[in-house]
């Protein structure tokens, strides 16, 4: 293989300082550094390897996941590392396995939903991994409908126990990552039923949870537990690494201390109480805190198909006609291309940001829940459930565009989009089905609206208090030089979201019952949201400007950026904008034509842009993605690597082919 920088004069075009921009990305210098030392110790460690990943059979796939998961654990005890290095060293190994839902749920859950003397026992036992636990919450019949579940936990005072029971086929516990075949320990959520009476059957609390044992020393199902793996799945390898669970209970019994009694409690005479002194919304607190971690990794997995994408399109060459005399152009240089691939670029970019903001929000909520201030809470739910739901969504959405701006070899395993795709396209479903979260977000927004007047509107729905000017008061724009202006941009999507909010509050006022007209408005509800959640991500990539960003030009890249995707989705919400009067259609042409001239200025810097996210070539798994550029011959070999290419002759082809062949069908 020649050792050439096939991309270096794309390099050389940069505009900005690279390594300042790495930083940005990153966080911090600190977070940069530990970053790239968790990602070069995966990448240069031969038991992580991961090229041959799709091509083993499940049995194979989910041994090779444990030997991974062993060794990172391994590794995490001979370097001594912190938390934080083990989060990101499981991170850039890249294969979703048991380890994910242990640290990222259970312990979590124990964390916020454990009483004292619980969170003694479990806590350590958890993290040194003595045990491993899972997060049995979903069920066949009920995902997103956290009110439906049916698995029931009765109090048995004579014995001091629960008897957790699956009444019917749809309260079997379904897909919980991990419970299929590792996981020791569950927390489990059922509906608590105490003398014959349920509790806690309003709202979000219907249901409390349960820590107990799965399994025997022998790693056989306790007595009275049916448990398994739900299938295999989408995809090659991807999320098929995962044990992904079922799990019923036929009247099994624990001991009363092992509901997790933070927040309610149940005496051993059979009083069920609740806790005075600590906040019963402190229940939000995994879910809220997982969706914001979806959200801050969901800009990486972007970033990740826009950094093989745009490589593979800066080195790919095409003919712009069909005379073989007119020279080949990259198609990186075609304005088709950039006009699909640079809106990803930049979407990265601006769910990076938007993450970083999500994650103060989240710890100032649980600072604030801790002091029983429950005034943010509110807007931290609309929040993570809108960001995760539009985030996840245009990620799915742009790895597709990813693999179809590759062409032919966007769809080869080697050039690491199609199970990229693969293992993203999950997230539109768990931690909440996008649709069904969008519309709580819907239901945020237009109580808000409908509240103006008596109550102050807080945070990202502040905009709410101008609702009189947003209106009233259409576009000022007159130039397109006038669209790269921050308070431009951000005004013009506030007055979209505004309007769109106080014209679906208005026919929603129609309905006697709100609930048909939630019902039946639900999908102009849904827009409703996508709005104001697009305005949150403007807004929060507009205020990043504003900050102290060193570096030469790294501020100018950055806006750039910030204006291709507030401009993009002008463009591709064009209807909206027009629709509620705010724009006239000169203005969304004058848009449109300062979108293709930012293309242009963003393009010298295409290159450069994704170095920054500083990924390995271990960490995207691409042929076609490589930092050198060095495509074809990698792509050549990479075939002759599959088993299938191991022998000329295919089995079966003195069976079914030479039969054809010969005329000696009637043999078969």
């Amino acid at each position: 293989m020649e050792l050439v920088d096939h991309l270096r004069d794309e390099r050389n075009k940069a505009q900005f300082d690279v390594e300042a921009m790495k930083v940005v990305w990153a966080g911090s210098p600190q977070e940069l550094q530990l970053c790239d030392r968790m990602a070069n110790l995966v990448a240069n460690h031969p038991a992580f390897e991961k090229l041959k990943r799709p091509m083993l059979v499940r049995k194979e796939l989910f041994k090779n996941s444990l030997r991974k998961a062993a060794y990172a654990r391994k590794l995490v005890i001979d370097l001594g590392l912190s938390e934080e290095e083990a989060k990101w060293l499981r991170f850039y190994i890249d294969e979703p396995t048991y380890p994910d839902l242990h640290w990222g749920m259970f312990i979590p859950a124990i964390e916020g939903q454990g009483s004292e003397e619980q969170k003694e026992k479990w806590l350590p036992l958890s993290r040194n991994m003595q045990i491993i636990g899972c997060y049995a919450q979903t069920e066949m019949g009920h995902g997103s409908n956290v009110q439906g579940l049916e698995t029931t936990a009765t109090f048995d005072a004579q014995q001091d126990h629960f008897i957790i029971h699956s009444p019917t086929l749809t309260s079997t516990k379904w897909w919980p990552g991990g419970l299929g075949k590792v996981s020791t320990h569950a927390v489990v959520y059922a509906r608590l039923i105490v003398n014959g009476e349920f509790h806690g059957v309003h709202g979000w609390y219907n249901y409390y949870s349960f820590s107990f044992f799965l399994y025997l020393e022998d790693h056989s199902p306790l007595p009275g537990i049916t448990v398994g793996d739900v299938g295999l799945k989408f995809g090659n390898g991807a999320y098929n690494t995962m044990d992904n669970g079922l799990l019923r209970f036929h009247h099994v019994r624990i001991p009363r201390n092992q509901m997790l009694m933070r927040v309610s409690q149940v005496s051993r005479e059979g009083k069920y109480m609740q806790c005075d002194d600590v906040p019963r919304q402190l229940i939000y607190g995994t879910m809220v805190s997982v969706r914001q971690t979806i959200v801050a990794m969901v800009s990486r997995t972007l970033s990740r198909a826009v950094c093989i994408a745009t490589r593979y399109s800066a080195l790919r060459r095409q003919h712009s006609s069909s005379s073989l005399v007119v020279p080949c152009f990259l198609m990186i240089d075609y304005q088709s291309q950039q006009s699909r691939l640079f809106p990803l670029l930049a979407s990265a970019y601006a769910f990076k940001f938007v993450g970083e903001w999500l994650k103060w929000l989240y710890t100032d909520v649980k600072q604030r829940l801790e002091a029983n201030d429950f005034s943010t809470l509110p807007e931290a739910h609309a929040s993570t459930a809108g960001l995760k739901s539009l985030t996840t969504s245009a990620t799915v959405d742009g790895i597709e565009e990813c693999m179809k701006l590759c062409g032919g070899d966007g769809y080869l395993v080697s050039s690491g989009l199609p199970e990229l795709f693969a293992v993203s396209v999950p997230a539109c479903t768990y931690e909440g089905d996008n649709t069904v979260l969008m519309l709580q977000v819907a239901r945020f927004v237009v109580k808000t609206v409908s509240e103006v007047g008596y109550k102050e509107p807080l945070g990202t729905s502040s905009y709410i208090r101008r609702l009189n000017t947003l209106l009233h008061n259409n576009c000022l724009v007159q130039t397109g030089e006038d669209w790269v202006k921050g308070d431009r941009i951000v005004e013009a999507f506030e007055a979209r979201a505004a309007r769109m909010a106080v014209t679906c509050t208005q026919h929603l006022a129609k309905f006697q019952d709100p609930e048909q007209g939630f019902s039946e408005l639900s999908a102009d509800l849904v827009e409703v949201a996508v709005a104001h959640c697009q305005l949150i991500v403007v807004s929060k990539f507009v205020e990043k400007l504003a900050q102290d960003i060193p570096g030469k030009g790294v501020k100018e890249a950055l806006e750039v950026l910030c204006y291709v995707y507030a401009l993009f989705l002008v463009h591709k919400h064009q209807g909206d904008f027009l629709v509620t009067g705010y724009l006239t259609p000169k203005q969304a042409s004058l848009a449109n034509r300062q979108l293709r001239i930012l293309y242009s200025r963003l393009r010298p810097n295409a290159i450069a842009l994704v170095d920054a996210f500083n990924h390995t070539d271990h960490y995207l798994s691409s042929v076609v993605g490589r930092y050198d550029g060095n495509v074809y011959p990698n792509l050549y070999q990479a075939a002759f690597n599959d088993p299938f290419n191991d022998s000329h002759v295919p089995d079966g082809y003195h069976q079914y082919i030479h039969p054809i062949l010969n005329q000696t069908l009637a043999k078969l």
